[in-house]
C-alpha cells in the first residue's frame, strides 16, 4: 500500500515529527511505501523510509494547496496538519476553533485582539472547518474522547468516522532506568528531603504555567520546589521555590529524580509529557482539559482539576500528594498503567485505520 503523510515544518524536539518518524519506520517494516510531505527545514537524513517531498516554508492554506497538487492519486495520505483534503486526518492539536476560545478566558483583552487579526488563525479555522463540514477528511483519529466530542460538537462530522486512539511511549519508557534515584537528584541539586514538582512542556500559556506557580506559591513546606523544564516567557510573578531549568535534554534522568508531575493545562489534546512521567510511576496533577486525563483516575494516579484557574483546587492536590507514603503506593500503579499505552499498539491500531480506508 502506498501511503502519504504529511507535516509541515520541523522540530528535533516535537512530538509530531518523533510520531511520524516512528510511523515511518514501522510502514516500511510492514512493507508499505511512504512518502512524506513537508518543508525545507526538513532534513533529508530525518526522512530514510521512503521518499521526502519537500515545499518552500508557507502559510498553512498555501502548503495545504500546495500538497492537494502534487499528492499521489493512488496513495492513502495519512496527514497530521490541516490540509484541503485527505483519507485520513490524525487531529493531534485539537480543535483550533475552541483553543481559541478558551485561549481568551486566560489572557488579557487586548492580546486576544491582537490575535485574531493574524491571518493564520483565519487559514488554520478554513481549513478546519473545509475537514470537518466541507468531507475533506474521510476519516478522522483523534487521541482522546475530549477531542472525538469536540468534533462532533462542534462542526457536526459523523462520529462512526472518528477513531479515538491514545498516544504511546516507545519501550524504552518501559525499560529499568540507569542510574539510581539518590543520583539523579544530586545531579538536578535536589536534597534527600526535597519534593520536586515538575512542570515541563512548550507554550506556558497554554499549559497553565502561572496556575502551577501560584499554586506552589503558599505551600508551607519550605522542602516543597516546582522546576519548570522548558523555554518559554516567564510569568511576571514567580516565588523563592521556584526553579527555571531552561531546555533539558536528558528528560529521563529529571523523572527519575522529581516527585510529581503538573500540567495544570488550559487545553491539551492528549500530554505526552504526562504518560512519559506516569512511565515513571510518577503521579500526575493536571486538568479535564487535558485529553491524557481520560486515562487516569483521580486520587490514585493523581489529581484531575475541573479548571486550570482554580488555583485553591490545586494547592490542595499539590499539597494532598506531597504525602510520601500516598506517592510511594501509588508508584506501580502509574507504572503499571502506563505500559498499557505503548507506541506499538498506537501504531498497529493507525495502520489498521489505513488499512481499511485503502
Amino acid at each position: 500500500m502506498r501511503i502519504g503523510l504529511v507535516r509541515r515544518g520541523f522540530s528535533r524536539t516535537g512530538g509530531a515529527e518523533n510520531y511520524l518518524k516512528r510511523f515511518g519506520r514501522a510502514l516500511a517494516d510492514a512493507g508499505h511505501q511512504a512518502t512524506l510531505y513537508s518543508t525545507e527545514d526538513w532534513p533529508q537524513a530525518e526522512w530514510p523510509y521512503g521518499d521526502l517531498i519537500r515545499f518552500k516554508p508557507s502559510s498553512p492554506l498555501r502548503f495545504a494547496q500546495t500538497v492537494q497538487k502534487f499528492r499521489q492519486s493512488e496513495e492513502i495520505l495519512f496527514s497530521l496538519d490541516r490540509v484541503l483534503r485527505c483519507d485520513c486526518y490524525r487531529a493531534g492539536d485539537g480543535v483550533h476553533k475552541l483553543w481559541l476560545q478558551r485561549r481568551v478566558e486566560h489572557e488579557a483583552a487586548w492580546r486576544a485582539r491582537f490575535r485574531f487579526l493574524n491571518r493564520k488563525h483565519d487559514e488554520l479555522l478554513e481549513l478546519e472547518r473545509g475537514l470537518f463540514q466541507g468531507g475533506g477528511a474521510r476519516h478522522v483519529i483523534t487521541n482522546s474522547r475530549l477531542v472525538k466530542s469536540e468534533i462532533i460538537s462542534e462542526y457536526a462530522y459523523p462520529e462512526d468516522k472518528i477513531t479515538v486512539i491514545y498516544n504511546g511511549l516507545p519501550d524504552v519508557h518501559f525499560k529499568k532506568k540507569p542510574g539510581t534515584r539518590l543520583d539523579m537528584r544530586h545531579d538536578w541539586g535536589l536534597r534527600e528531603n526535597d519534593i520536586a514538582l515538575l512542570f515541563a512542556g512548550s507554550g506556558w500559556e497554554r499549559k497553565g504555567l502561572k496556575y502551577a506557580i501560584q499554586a506552589a506559591a503558599p505551600i508551607s513546606n519550605p522542602n516543597v520546589h516546582l522546576l519548570i523544564a522548558g523555554v518559554g516567557k516567564r510569568p511576571a510573578y514567580h516565588s523563592k521555590n521556584v526553579r527555571f531549568l531552561g531546555p533539558v535534554t536528558n528528560m529521563s534522568s529529571l523523572f527519575v529524580a522529581i516527585d510529581l508531575f503538573v500540567l495544570p493545562t488550559v487545553y491539551d489534546p492528549f500530554s505526552n509529557a504526562c504518560l512519559e512521567a506516569l512511565s515513571y510511576g510518577i503521579p500526575v496533577i493536571t486538568t479535564k482539559t487535558n485529553g491524557f486525563a481520560e486515562i487516569i483516575e483521580s486520587g490514585v494516579h493523581g489529581q484531575i482539576i475541573n479548571r486550570p484557574d482554580d488555583v485553591v483546587a490545586l494547592q490542595q492536590a499539590i499539597e494532598k500528594w506531597i504525602d510520601p507514603e500516598r506517592r510511594e503506593s501509588a508508584r506501580e500503579t502509574c507504572a503499571t498503567l502506563a505500559r498499557g499505552y505503548s507506541i506499538k499498539r498506537n501504531l498497529e491500531e493507525t495502520l489498521k485505520v489505513l488499512e481499511s480506508l485503502g
